[in-house]
């Protein structure tokens, strides 16, 4: 039975492209393999200087995987920040990766024309990921398609350390959902908080719906037939519906006298019904900060324990001990 991986980011409350594209995928896996889940936190540093804030996201994203069914009894889930051993191996990583492949890393990349934004957690962010993933000899990491380039440096960095110091790591596969790669946002991108343009499930239902009010179309009147292929809404919708409601909303588009405004209430009414109990399960763990972090101490202490061996023999390779 291979083992499984996820990280996420505690930049914020997850939003739907957090959960379609990558919560509720991985927790399905993990039915049927043995999983790890972390708290991104550390990787949170590198945009996050606010400690409440800090605190918070970590708290809602715990909240939110727990409220989408994720089992921690069969699974482990766990904050980065309690595993000090991730940052030790980052070290011994960073001493092996080349200055050009961070370099090239598109983490980097992206605001490399703006350097004084970029701090040096932000430039060996990927190290940090390969130390996240080999830390734990995970086989099987899921990743959209902008986070495959650090896995393959993940692959680069753990083989250059086998062939340079002896078999010490499993080599990780990068598993991606060709169906739900990248979830559109409201203006029609990529989903993303740094875009501002996200619909987040767990908020209040005035702020989910004005959310869903802003998602971007184009000027057709209200009688006019519409092009659910060219529809932020549609688009949005048919990720979430079944497929008769799909096609339910397609006969309405094509037929006219269907206004935009139409299909965002549909769409609001389908996500508070389809999410009703996700929604109610994260405001009760919200409200007990204390059961999630009991949840999170467990996690670490199953972590600590694959941790320790793999650090073990990393440095009985690398002749540390």
């Amino acid at each position: 039975m291979p083992r499984i991986l996820t990280g996420i980011q505690s930049s914020g409350e997850p939003h739907l492209g957090n959960v379609l594209g990558a919560m509720l995928p991985a927790i399905e896996m993990s039915k049927r393999n043995e999983s790890f889940f972390f708290i991104a936190d550390l990787h949170a540093l590198t945009t996050i200087k606010d400690r409440e804030v800090l605190k918070t996201n970590t708290l809602t994203t715990a909240a939110a995987w727990l409220a989408c069914g994720l089992n921690t009894e069969t699974n482990i889930l766990y904050k980065q920040s309690d595993i000090p051993q991730v940052t030790e191996l980052m070290w011994y990583l960073n001493c092996l990766t080349p200055y050009p492949m961070l370099a090239n890393a598109h983490s980097f990349k992206d605001k490399a024309k703006q350097l004084s934004d970029v701090n040096a957690g932000l430039f060996t962010y990927p190290v940090l990921m390969a130390s996240d993933i080999i830390l734990y000899d995970a086989e099987i990491v899921p990743v959209g398609k902008d986070q495959t380039q650090h896995l393959e440096i993940t692959r680069d960095i753990a083989n250059k350390f086998n062939y340079l110091f002896g078999n010490t790591f499993i080599i990780p596969e990068a598993k991606t959902d060709n169906t739900n790669m990248i979830i559109p946002g409201t203006d029609g991108r990529k989903m993303s908080k740094s875009y501002n343009n996200t619909i987040n499930i767990f908020a209040d239902e005035k702020v989910l719906k004005k959310q869903i009010m802003g998602i971007v179309t184009d000027s057709k009147n209200l009688e006019d037939p519409k092009d659910p292929k060219t529809c932020n809404i549609f688009q949005l919708y048919k990720l979430v519906a079944s497929d008769a409601q799909t096609q339910n909303l397609i006969s309405k588009y094509q037929k006219g006298g269907y206004g935009y405004g139409h299909a965002k209430n549909e769409l609001f009414e389908l996500i508070i019904n389809k999410y009703e109990k996700i929604r109610n399960k994260f405001k009760i763990l919200m409200k007990d900060p204390k059961h999630v972090e009991i949840q999170l101490q467990k996690g670490a202490e199953k972590a600590q324990e694959v941790a320790n061996s793999v650090l073990k023999k990393v440095k009985s390779n690398l002749g540390l001990v």
